[in-house]
């Protein structure tokens, strides 16, 4: 699980990344929530997405996960977006994808992007563009903003009911 920017306040204590931690390991897997370099008093500094990268393909080398399920919130969700294009993941779910300052490549068809319907930190149009070439389609919730505030049970409801 990949929290958000590190430089606004994003840390595994996400709402949305430990909402997503939640889904999961009710479904069975087990979770791992990394603070990026120099956050919660890991070592180093932000990297501006290289370093982060590198961080997250050690969590995946440390926990021996052939095929990890890939999930990240904003700027974690680019980061495992790109992170998917070396380590081939069981599937993804991708919240609040943060193309407005990053360049997100396509991910795999089956993977899961989650939006909210009113989030002005990421435009559902940015979301929406960055999706339409793959073909991919963008659960929208209703009301909610980027960071699910009084939606975050939804968020829940949707990556386990649309689970293999």
């Amino acid at each position: 699980m990949a929290h958000p920017h590190p430089l606004f306040g994003g840390a595994l204590d996400n709402k949305v990344t430990q909402t997503l931690a939640r889904a999961f390991v009710e479904l069975g897997y087990t979770a791992w929530r990394p603070n990026f370099r120099g956050v919660g008093g890991s070592d180093g500094t932000h990297d501006e997405g290289r370093g982060e990268l590198d961080d997250l393909a050690a969590v995946i080398e440390y926990a021996k996960a052939e095929k990890p399920v890939l999930a990240g919130f904003s700027f974690g969700a680019v980061l495992q977006a790109r992170l998917a294009q070396t380590v081939k993941p069981e599937r993804m779910v991708l919240v609040g994808v943060a193309l407005k300052h990053f360049e997100a490549p396509a991910v795999p068809a089956d993977t899961i992007v989650i939006h909210g319907e009113e989030d002005t930190t990421v435009l559902l149009a940015d979301v929406l563009e960055w999706a339409r070439p793959q073909d991919l389609p963008v659960v929208v919730v209703p009301g909610a903003d980027h960071f699910f505030h009084r939606r975050l049970h939804v968020l829940r409801a949707i990556v386990q009911n649309n689970w293999k």
